[in-house]
């Protein structure tokens, strides 16, 4: 098993004083301590055996939750540790333009010398990726398959397969529904100097007419053909079977046991119909938290006053992630509807496998049976910088390193 600390990069502060000085992430001094504790607690990750550490990108978050990830951050904490390989789960396709995008992604990894992963994301909120997506007409969405959810995903699509062709060795054309290369794509694109591009470039990058009539993007990737691929909290089985097919590890945010095991299969499954024969967990990744204590009690303290409590509660519930917990029951008892905020409980994480609570015996039993029953190649741990004290989740770093990464390394 490998794991991965996944951050949502978070400005450390009370309630209280993201109240009182909002909007807190418009002060330097308050972001300038949250890029150093992601930085010391991707040291300390490091130093204890995690494998990888990520972000999430989101973006004009004033109130200093979740301060997104851009090439940028993911580049300053590889220059700022050793080995560990770095980078966001995920780009939200959807509000990138492909081409700028898979040449960030290609310096980054050879500046970087392979040092990076790479996450995809279709983006579920409205505030920013309806500005930066709005040329092509797009919004965020969830996954209700609705007008806006389908156009959602056609642009990702769209986005992912330009990105594949642009890391490839030949020069690529492509006319989709938002883009075209070259552009325009019928005629080409006028070059003044083709003379030196037709014998000096790639071979079939111009006409004879001095028309570019196919990219060659430089750099390529420095891991080949790319960096590992990674899809942002799956709960679909129609997203698990086209992670498979495309050589994508699902990131799964669902947790009930039976569920992993059978999205799991599904994996193997789909990958063996694509010519990749895999063993069960192999290439699959699970979002959890963890919280460790002196005992249960002072563990369930910190979910409270953490991700689970805190974000999960306050933030997230607005765009469903708690329908991730849902049980049959609750489609009994609350039929077409989101679940009520007072459902959405520790006990409910809890009894659902997302949340790991307990003392050290206790969490290394979850994970033991986590791995009994599905394997998954990656455990991702949401973690709770910014939300708890730093010592805090730092201490939670080291003893889940020195405790239980140990056992399963």
């Amino acid at each position: 098993m490998k794991f991965l600390f996944f951050f949502l990069p978070t400005i450390p502060a009370t309630l209280d004083e993201r109240r009182k000085l909002r909007p807190i992430a418009n002060r330097t001094e308050y972001f300038q301590k949250m890029i150093d504790e992601v930085v010391e607690m991707s040291r300390l990750a490091e130093d204890v055996g995690f494998d990888a550490v990520a972000f999430p990108e989101h973006h004009l978050h004033g109130e200093g939750l979740e301060m997104g990830s851009l090439p940028v951050l993911t580049q300053h904490v590889i220059h700022n540790t050793k080995h560990i390989k770095v980078g966001p789960i995920g780009y939200v396709l959807p509000g990138w333009n492909p081409m700028r995008l898979a040449l960030e992604i290609a310096w980054l990894d050879q500046l970087t010398k392979g040092r990076t992963l790479i996450g995809f994301a279709r983006g579920y909120q409205t505030r920013w990726l309806n500005q930066m997506a709005q040329k092509i007409h797009v919004s965020a969405t969830v996954s209700d398959r609705s007008e806006v959810d389908r156009t959602n995903r056609e642009a990702f699509e769209e986005v992912f397969r330009i990105l594949k062709l642009a890391w490839g060795d030949e020069p690529f054309r492509f006319k989709g529904k938002h883009y075209e290369f070259p552009y325009p794509y019928e005629t080409g694109t006028p070059w003044a100097p083709h003379e030196w591009t037709r014998e000096y470039g790639a071979p079939g990058e111009v006409d004879e007419q001095g028309n570019i009539r196919a990219i060659n993007l430089v750099p390529k990737p420095y891991q080949k053909p790319h960096p590992p691929l990674f899809q942002a909290f799956s709960v679909s089985e129609e997203t698990v079977r086209w992670t498979a097919r495309e050589r994508i590890t699902p990131s799964i945010l669902i947790s009930d046991p039976k569920r992993v095991r059978e999205l799991a299969e599904i994996y193997r499954q789909e990958s063996a119909a694509n010519g990749r024969k895999l063993n069960l967990g192999e290439s699959i990744g699970v979002l959890r938290t963890v919280y460790l204590g002196q005992n249960r009690e002072e563990a369930r303290q910190m979910a409270e006053e953490g991700a689970v409590g805190l974000g999960f509660r306050k933030f997230f519930y607005h765009f469903g992630f708690w329908e991730a917990w849902r049980s049959p029951e609750d489609d009994a008892k609350y039929p077409g509807r989101m679940l009520p905020l007072e459902e959405c409980t520790i006990d409910r994480v809890e009894r659902a496998k997302f949340s790991l609570i307990g003392d050290v015996n206790g969490v290394r039993g979850e994970m033991d049976a986590l791995a009994e029953n599905a394997n998954p190649e990656w455990f991702m741990w949401q973690g709770d910088q910014g939300l708890l004290p730093a010592e805090v989740v730092k201490n939670q770093i080291r003893t889940f390193g020195e405790k239980i990464i140990s056992r399963f390394k």
